[in-house]
């Protein structure tokens, strides 16, 4: 009778250790979860001042926004001294993109006079 209880004792003990390392276990588990965010694009055109030629500044300017964190398309015209740039908004934002404009070649070259948000952007440059 007496082996009874203690077997009784021993399965009721091992089921009750067993789920108390399950719950720490899921419990390490949501702690080392990475938050995701999802990307909220925004699309800006901006007119930028002091660009002097194609190849020079404007793929330069061009070129230094790709390297951005966030910016996801830059395209810039130098005949329309236009830059056309979508951007995820969790990342970079406007302030920042217009700083990184400016900030090129030693801050004395370019400057965005004007930046405005776009639906989407026209086919002509």
């Amino acid at each position: 009778m007496q082996l009874k209880y203690v077997f009784t004792f021993l399965i009721v003990f091992l089921l009750v250790s067993c789920s108390t390392s399950v719950n720490k276990k899921e419990t390490k588990t949501m702690k080392n979860q990475e938050v995701v965010t999802i990307e909220e694009i925004k699309n800006i055109e901006v007119d930028i001042e002091g660009m002097t030629c194609e190849i020079g500044c404007a793929r330069l300017i061009q070129s230094k926004l790709y390297k951005t964190e966030g910016v996801k398309f830059a395209d810039i015209s130098f005949e329309n001294k236009l830059g056309k740039i979508s951007f995820d908004v969790n990342k970079v934002s406007v302030d920042e993109i217009k700083e990184e404009i400016q900030k090129i070649a030693g801050g004395d070259l370019y400057k965005v006079v004007k930046s405005r948000e776009v639906e989407s952007f026209s086919s002509t440059n």
